[in-house]
């Protein structure tokens, strides 16, 4: 088995856009455009579910929270399972109980129900989304074809977030329940069209067994890491409870890393990790998305709370950078091509350094076109260039019957990055809170948010910069073997490719 940097043997050339592979592409957009818009739509749909069904503000968070869990908790048994049950199988499934869970939010009248329809869906969509990105990789054939894939499965991805926005801005004027209800006829069509177009998948049947104690503490480890941070800004970043919880993820994600390196069939091969390339791509979807869901939570704060916008108006100032992703992600893949993912990974990071620190000079009445809009505009090229990029660069070289878990772990980077900073960012915030909240002392104690913010892009960039260093000083690399035979045996250099 080779390592995240080997060159399949199969050409691009060899498979063609034929309607069916489009109809493929398709139902895997629409259930990645799923995610984005539910993770966008809820934010500003809160303030009247806490009104209508009488709900406290920890009560709301959970709303939030809960999908967090669920999604980021199990995002490696989903990627594992996809690889060892058949992804066409795991995504239809959890796609129809992803439209069941959305049907129950949108009819629920107390907020345990809803907080538990929440989760539902968080664990659904921690099987689709390494089933769907994993079924893109196996059914596209590394190189151009695949570059071309991916960056129109991420444009979805940023399209659905976008129009979530704007869409949960009208929702909410009418109902929030049509904010919970309207996934579920377009999952239902997905999955409809899903049992036609998905290409069939056979579950891997040379495996030696399941990794069952790999799979128990794995997902114990990331629900309580997730769990942990989530509550860390209520319970106190210093108390005892927070304290003895990271203990706790720590002790039990050792205890997973010695069971995995034991395990046969492990839920996560280690080796994968020994390529910087991949590593890179890991820690740089933590700092991507961890800067930027904190750079979305301030400026939503800023804009509503202090400027007094409404929920549309501050939706529609997010737009531009939706869409200049929606319409530059299809491009990306040639450009990759050309250039390389760790060149046009660097490039991203250093617009979203620049967007994050212009955005320091907001004030109390500022001017949109002036002040706004060049940060937004920065930041939307930025995820144009990373999002899509990340995805390639993890999953290039890695063997069809491993896709499933590299999905998975790439999107636990995802998920559990953005858990994080948005829980440092918030208790930046809340230790800066002013004693009298005059507007002007509000703004100030935004400010080191927006600090740390930047600073967690600078992180990225410099990850991604000691890629470059590495690529003119290393002419190979050594390939991770999967096999204890095999871990024994030379190591075989080959030629880095981007």
């Amino acid at each position: 088995m080779t390592s995240p940097l080997t060159t399949p043997a199969a050409p691009s050339s060899a498979v063609r856009w034929t309607p069916r592979l489009w109809g493929t592409l398709l139902v895997l957009c629409a259930a990645m455009f799923l995610d984005a818009l539910d993770v966008s739509m809820v934010g500003v749909a809160l303030p009247s579910i806490g009104s209508d069904l009488q709900l406290s503000t920890s009560t709301l968070q959970w709303i939030v929270s809960g999908y967090i869990l669920g999604y980021g908790g199990l995002l490696l048994l989903g990627g594992r399972t996809a690889d060892l049950l058949g992804r066409r199988q795991v995504f239809l499934v959890a796609l129809g109980v992803f439209a069941l869970a959305s049907l129950l939010g949108g009819l629920v009248d107390s907020g345990p129900l809803l907080i538990a329809s929440r989760f539902i869906k968080g664990l659904s969509a921690a099987f689709t989304a390494p089933a769907g990105l994993s079924i893109i990789t196996t059914t596209f054939p590394e190189g151009p074809l695949r570059n071309r894939a991916l960056s129109i499965y991420t444009t979805c991805a940023a399209t659905g977030f976008s129009m979530g926005l704007v869409l949960s801005g009208l929702l909410t004027e009418a109902s929030w329940r049509l904010t919970m209800l309207l996934p579920a006829p377009i999952a239902l069509l997905a999955l409809l069209a899903g049992l036609r177009l998905l290409p069939r998948t056979t579950r891997e049947r040379d495996h030696d067994g399941y990794d069952i104690p790999g799979a128990v503490i794995g997902t114990a480890s990331m629900l309580l890491l997730v769990f942990t941070v989530v509550q860390a800004p209520e319970a106190g970043w210093a108390s005892a409870r927070t304290l003895l919880s990271f203990l706790a993820v720590a002790a039990s994600l050792t205890v997973f890393v010695l069971v995995e390196r034991r395990a046969v069939s492990p839920l996560i091969r280690l080796g994968v990790l020994r390529s910087g390339s991949q590593v890179r791509a890991q820690l740089g979807a933590v700092a991507f998305f961890g800067s930027y869901v904190g750079f979305q939570f301030l400026t939503t704060l800023y804009m509503q709370s202090l400027l007094g916008w409404s929920a549309l108006h501050t939706a529609l100032a997010f737009l531009p950078a939706g869409a200049l992703v929606a319409v530059s992600s299809t491009k990306v893949g040639s450009v990759v091509d050309r250039f390389g993912t760790p060149r046009l990974i660097a490039v991203g990071f250093a617009l979203m350094v620049v967007g994050y620190a212009l955005f320091l000079r907001i004030d109390l009445d500022p001017v949109y076109a002036a002040v706004v809009l060049p940060s937004m505009l920065l930041i939307g090229a930025a995820c144009a260039l990373v999002f899509p990029s990340l995805n390639i660069q993890a999953t290039n070289g890695v063997e069809d019957h491993e896709q499933g878990m590299v999905s998975g772990l790439l999107n636990t980077s995802v998920q559990v990055g953005g858990a994080i900073f948005l829980a440092v960012v918030t208790a930046v915030v809340t230790a800066g809170a002013p004693d009298r909240a005059t507007p002007q002392a509000v703004l100030d104690s935004y400010r080191p948010g927006f600090m740390v913010v930047t600073g967690i892009a600078v992180a990225g960039l410099l990850i991604t910069l000691s890629g470059l260093r590495g690529r003119r000083t290393r002419p190979s690399i050594v390939v991770a073997r999967s096999t204890v035979e095999e871990a024994q045996a030379e190591p075989v250099p080959v030629p880095v490719r981007d």
